[in-house]
């Protein structure tokens, strides 16, 4: 292990984490538009309204009373996700793959059953997994068929592509790769590969896990810096349109890759996490201060983007 400075760490454009809360998040996300993106209901409502693509929502349990209809609902049904709306960090999150009689297969390759369901939908709506312990509702959607091009960069789980908008602009972006260790989930915390991918061409630059450099997926052994995004310019498009869509400046946009509809939009986050810099190796400040010296509000969404391809590209 090799430590590094404060002074290192400015030095290279690291942004921390209060930088991040005072000079990017508070001055350009209003909190009365928070509730857009921590309500992933009301996120794929506004997706919806802006004819942003995304999975399609299947249905939504809102009271208790309503979870013993789960399963004539979902009949024929058979593959889909339960998230909890206010849900944070992928917990929560439950993806059916299948069928096994009357028991329902997990992603990780586990049964459960129709009480298994009950249960897991009634401690959503309890709170049990939303931001500060709130009532909650459960959102059933439609699974996704991700695409064949993260065959053996991904474990038991849906690869996605996380892009960091500044005023509308993309400036630095990540594709969050699942693991034995994460559960089939995405998020690194629990284990998760992050790649940096170039902003310019889509294609793989590094990658870490637990904070530390990785060269190969620790599950398949699939040489990380062999991944490209394909349709990459279209996932810049519709994350640059999350900006208008929402109104934040400082946006975290989760994106996955579907094999028949292409990129859709998977959630928001107004706080988004700091990691992505490691996985590219290079800080987010040089970058975010450039986006500052432009004149606001006079790009369409095909001029930042391709402001951000000719200046953040390293390929």
């Amino acid at each position: 292990m090799r430590f590094i400075l404060p002074s290192q760490l400015r030095s290279k454009g690291v942004v921390g984490m209060n930088m991040r809360n005072v000079r990017f998040i508070a001055e350009n996300n209003p909190r009365h538009l928070y509730s857009l993106v921590d309500d992933k209901l009301k996120t794929k409502k506004l997706a919806e309204e802006a004819g942003i693509a995304a999975p399609r929502l299947l249905g939504v349990v809102s009271v208790q009373r309503h979870v013993r209809q789960l399963i004539p609902f979902l009949e024929g049904q058979e593959s889909f996700v339960v998230k909890p709306a206010k849900g944070s960090g992928g917990k929560g999150i439950l993806v059916i793959s299948g069928r096994d009689g009357d028991r329902f297969i997990k992603s990780s390759g586990e049964r459960i059953g129709e009480v298994g369901l009950h249960r897991h939908v009634s401690n959503t709506l309890s709170g049990l997994f939303s931001l500060g312990g709130n009532p909650d509702v459960a959102m059933l959607e439609e699974k996704i068929d991700f695409s064949d091009v993260f065959d053996g960069f991904t474990f038991q789980g849906v690869p996605d592509i996380r892009v960091i908008v500044y005023k509308g602009y993309p400036v630095m972006a990540m594709a969050r790769l699942s693991t034995a260790a994460s559960d089939g989930k995405a998020n690194l915390h629990q284990g998760a590969v992050g790649v940096g991918v170039d902003i310019g061409t889509g294609r793989a630059l590094l990658a870490t896990q637990h904070s530390l450099p990785v060269d190969h997926h620790p599950d398949t052994g699939r040489e990380l810096r062999e991944l490209v995004i394909p349709d990459w310019q279209d996932f810049l498009h519709l994350a640059s349109r999350c900006h208008e869509m929402t109104g934040l400046g400082y946006l975290g946009v989760d994106l996955v890759l579907d094999a028949s509809r292409g990129p859709l939009l998977l959630e928001l986050n107004a706080r988004p996490g700091l990691a992505i810099q490691m996985a590219n190796g290079q800080g987010l400040r040089p970058r975010l201060e450039l986006i500052e010296t432009l004149e606001p509000g006079r790009d369409s969404v095909e001029e930042r983007v391709a402001f951000s391809v000719a200046n953040f590209r390293r390929g």
